[in-house]
């Protein structure tokens, strides 16, 4: 009871109550923006490991010594590996795509057509046309920020040109073909969706001129995380010499730099916390010096110091608690719904706050991890017990006689 009275001071003495005021919204401010920022930065990698992965396999075989002409053979064996759930040979070469309109550079993807229905970046990502009769239609499908840059629908003619043609007694010639485009996919991931073009695998070994051979095995596994006994298992069953590579060694320094950036944001932001557990602090010192009479007249009455102390910590707990329980459920609202804010503040401000052009995902993704949530809510706990102490121990051996001495 005295302890939540000391926080309603009397008007003469409200500035007590303005000190916990701004105390209560630190905490709540601190404690809601860790939650949000952790959500976006584990929104951000989950997506960015779903969309690099997931267009791009998992573990990656390239031959070596020989062509991978036994692609075939080198498949049914990977398949049977205990964790892989898909194994897909490819050609993959760099080439230029033009239309009438413009042109552009392109990762072209020789793919069979029942490979590419399964491909988990691509299903369910058709926005336009149909992969059916793919590998008979000799059509290409190409992502939607390439078809908006060269201005291409279905049906119309993409021209692609690589330098590797034929060799001529002047040299290599350049070799550039024209097919229809089939299907336009949207990945969600701008830099995919403006570079990858996919062609029927029998084709793509024809124009690069790797006939009978792929380039590369993509392998995607069931746990991406735990890659290190699948590679073992499928190592032992390759049966010829091979190159093999897995996402974290081609992302390494990719996802390090956000695992960092993810560190480091949480260190900053909890300054936040530590500046309004500061301000409980100085608000509690405060008090005690304008209770001192108080204090003093509890203490001749026969109140312990012990009572004194839990006095003081619960009038500074109170106000961390309350900030920290304020704050964890505006930070679940909005991290919940962080993408229906932003689309509410493009259109308020008329402006884009997140361009997929700078940050490669068309929408700000979050991921709320409850691991996140009670490490926030324990770390503000501790902090705001812990600010209370002194001020706390300070009432609590506060002499009585002096502090009536001048009353």
């Amino acid at each position: 009871m005295v302890a939540l009275r000391y926080l309603r001071a009397r008007r003469e003495r409200s500035f007590i109550s303005v000190i916990a005021a701004f105390s209560f919204l630190g905490i709540m401010l601190g404690v809601a923006t860790l939650i949000v920022v952790m959500s976006v930065m584990n929104g951000f990698r989950a997506e960015l490991l779903d969309k690099i992965v997931g267009i791009n396999g998992h573990i990656f075989l390239q031959g070596v010594e020989t062509p991978l002409t036994d692609f075939d053979a080198v498949d049914d064996r990977v398949a049977k590996v205990p964790g892989v759930k898909l194994v897909i040979p490819m050609i993959e070469g760099a080439a230029g795509v033009s239309s009438q309109y413009n042109q552009a550079g392109a990762l072209i993807r020789g793919i069979r057509e029942n490979d590419l229905k399964r491909l988990p970046g691509i299903v369910g990502h058709i926005t336009l046309g149909s992969l059916d009769g793919f590998d008979q239609g000799g059509g290409l499908a190409i992502g939607q920020r390439l078809a908006e840059a060269l201005s291409l629908r279905i049906g119309d003619t993409i021209s692609v040109l690589t330098a590797k043609g034929a060799q001529t007694p002047f040299g290599v010639a350049p070799r550039i073909k024209s097919y229809p485009v089939a299907a336009i996919f949207n990945i969600g991931m701008s830099e995919f969706d403006s570079s990858f073009v996919y062609m029927p695998l029998t084709e793509a070994q024809s124009y690069f001129g790797k006939e009978g051979e792929a380039t590369v095995v993509e392998v995607f596994v069931d746990h991406p995380d735990r890659m290190d006994q699948v590679r073992k298992d499928i190592d032992g069953v390759l049966g010829r010499p091979m190159i093999m590579t897995d996402w974290r060694q081609r992302n390494k320094t990719f996802f390090d730099a956000l695992q960092v950036e993810r560190n480091v944001m949480f260190v900053i932001l909890t300054l936040i916390v530590l500046v309004a557990a500061l301000n409980i602090v100085s608000g509690l010192i405060m008090l005690v010096k304008d209770k001192g009479p108080d204090i003093a007249i509890l203490r001749t009455m026969g109140a312990t110091r012990g009572a004194i102390l839990r006095i003081f910590l619960m009038t500074g707990a109170s106000i961390g608690i309350a900030g920290t329980l304020a704050g964890l459920i505006l930070g679940l609202l909005v991290a919940h719904n962080i993408e229906s804010i932003r689309s509410g503040l493009n259109w308020l401000l008329g402006t884009n706050l997140f361009p997929s052009e700078l940050y490669f995902l068309s929408r700000l993704p979050s991921v709320v991890e409850p691991g996140d949530v009670l490490a926030v809510t324990l770390l503000t706990l501790a902090l705001s017990l812990l600010a209370t102490i002194y001020p706390s121990w300070r009432a609590a051996t506060l002499d009585p006689v002096e502090a009536l001495r001048y009353e």
